[in-house]
């Protein structure tokens, strides 16, 4: 199988216009967010009210070394 140089080039030609054309759909879509799979975030009043619950109880274990001292 000889191939000719004009059967060359244009096969370099189509490699690099592939190439060029999947650099520019994924700097396309780079722009657009993804949806985010698996278990939903909860809201930040929840994790707040779960933070002061764990400050509160941290705070209930100082007072308790305090008063056994």
């Amino acid at each position: 199988m000889d191939l000719s140089g004009l059967e060359v080039w244009i096969i370099i030609i189509l490699v690099v216009g592939i190439i060029a054309s999947n650099l520019a759909v994924l700097k396309y879509s780079a722009k657009f967010k993804m949806p985010q799979f698996g278990e939903p975030k909860k809201p930040n009043s929840d994790n707040n009210a779960d933070n002061s619950h764990k400050t509160e109880n941290a705070t209930d274990d100082n007072s308790d070394t305090e008063t056994n001292k």
